[in-house]
């Protein structure tokens, strides 16, 4: 079972993306801006943290180099969670050292092969 934070501003997918992860036997973490985030992964230490784009308070790319840029949560894998992965926000994510994507149009089986990929076994 691993911890997994989940970071987006809509309640809709917060509550999709938690139900996936504990129908599959995780413990779901969830935050709903930025700030709060950023907060729970300092706090909570998670296995995962599965990151919103647009977030308010602080966007997702600026808390994932925020995690990553720390020696302290820099090995978390974590994933940009956006409506669409375009060429240039691939970029912007490899520039903060984001792990990968999950485009939010999301199965449930796609969800959870690419969140078991980046789980420390």
């Amino acid at each position: 079972m691993a911890k997994i934070l989940v970071v987006d501003d809509s309640p809709t997918i917060l509550e999709m993306a938690k139900s996936i992860l504990e129908e599959n036997h995780h413990e779901a973490i969830i935050a709903q801006d930025g700030k709060e985030g950023l907060e729970k992964a300092r706090g909570e230490k998670p296995d995962l943290i599965i990151l919103d784009v647009m977030l308010p308070q602080i966007d997702g790319y600026r808390v994932c180099a925020m995690l990553k840029h720390d020696s302290r949560y820099k090995d978390i894998p974590v994933i940009m969670f956006t409506a669409k992965a375009t060429e240039e926000d691939k970029k912007i994510g490899l520039d903060v050292c984001a792990d990968g994507f999950v485009v939010k149009d999301f199965e449930s089986g796609q969800f959870m092969e690419i969140v078991n990929k980046y789980i420390k076994k």
